[in-house]
This record gives C-alpha cells, structure tokens and sequence, in this order.
C-alpha cells in the first residue's frame, strides 16, 4: 500500500474514534464508537450482539496498546496509532483474529432483521455512526453495492473493512467504506 493511502485511510479511522477531535483516542473513545453503533441499531450492549461488539472492540483496542508495549490504560496519539494499526493489522497477523471479529460484529448488527442483508437505511446509520458525510452515503453505498441489487450482504461488508484497512488498490471499492477518502 503506498504510504499516502495508508495516511489517508488511518487518518479517516482516527477521526472515527477521536470524535472531541483531542489528538489522543483511549479504551473509551473507541468503545463510545461501539455504543454509538449500539445506540444506533437499538441493542443492548448486554444482549449476545451488543456484547460481542462491545468484546471485540476491547480486543483491538488491546491489540493496539500491546503493539505499543503499553497494558491498555494510556491514551494514543494519532501517530501511536497509524504505527499499531500497521504492525498489528496491516502488517502483523491480527487481522483475522482480532480485526475482522469486530468487523463481523458491527456488520451483523446492521442486519436488523437477520437476512444477511444491510440496506440503505442501516447503511446510513452504520456511517452516522462513524461520523461520514450525510452526503456522502449513497455514493458509498452505491460503490460497495457490486450486484446493484440494493442491497450490501453482511460478507461484502467485512470484505470491504479489509480492503480499507488493509488493502493497497487505490481503486478498490472498500475504500468507500465510509465515505471518500
């Protein structure tokens, strides 16, 4: 991945969890971004749904601190963190079993009524949450949307989380996943 679309993509991820805009995220920045979803879709953080986002969450957020030989308490700058998502996520081996459980969680939340389909509306409220342009949704959508059925299946949707985070095709259309870059 050249580096500039590395910056730009963890730039974008920052600001997803760094919402008081303070330069630092910590454990409760990251797990508010899992209440907000949680709040969003209407689940409990205690029901078996709210519960694995809200565990899976924790573990990246353990991931990272361990990456940077901390035990999880201190806060991290967007420069700890452009450098722990890379070694754990992009470069390391912690895509598949931390990264893409908690992205299975949050696109399983987003299907409300268990399809295996997210449409428009749980679309717009998963970007909501994240923080995306209200005008930038439907060109996000429309971009993921591959078949053009209307729809995103819960599949395409942790695909396209890893073409984001770990993906190195500027054209790739998981870089849409939550808005232009």
């Amino acid at each position: 991945m050249s580096a500039e679309l590395r910056k730009r993509k963890l730039d974008k991820a920052f600001t997803h969890i760094d919402v008081n805009g303070a330069g630092a995220i910590e454990r409760d920045d990251l797990l508010g971004l899992g209440a907000r979803l949680l709040v969003g879709f209407g689940e409990s953080p205690t029901s078996v749904r709210g519960d694995r986002l809200v565990q899976s969450f924790d573990r990246i957020w353990t991931a990272l601190s361990a990456q940077l030989g901390r035990d999880g308490d201190g806060a991290i700058s967007c420069q700890e963190f452009h450098a722990s998502m890379t070694s754990a996520f992009i470069e390391g081996d912690r895509f598949d079993p931390v990264f893409r459980p908690a992205a299975s969680a949050v696109a399983e939340l987003c299907d409300e009524d268990g399809d295996g389909r997210v449409g428009p509306r749980e679309f717009r409220m998963l970007l909501s949450a994240f923080g995306t342009a209200y005008d930038d949704v439907d060109e996000a959508f429309d971009r993921l949307d591959h078949d053009r059925d209307g729809t995103l299946a819960v599949a395409d949707l942790v695909e396209a989380a890893r073409e984001f985070y770990t993906g190195d095709d500027p054209h790739a259309a998981g870089n849409w996943l939550f808005g232009p870059l």
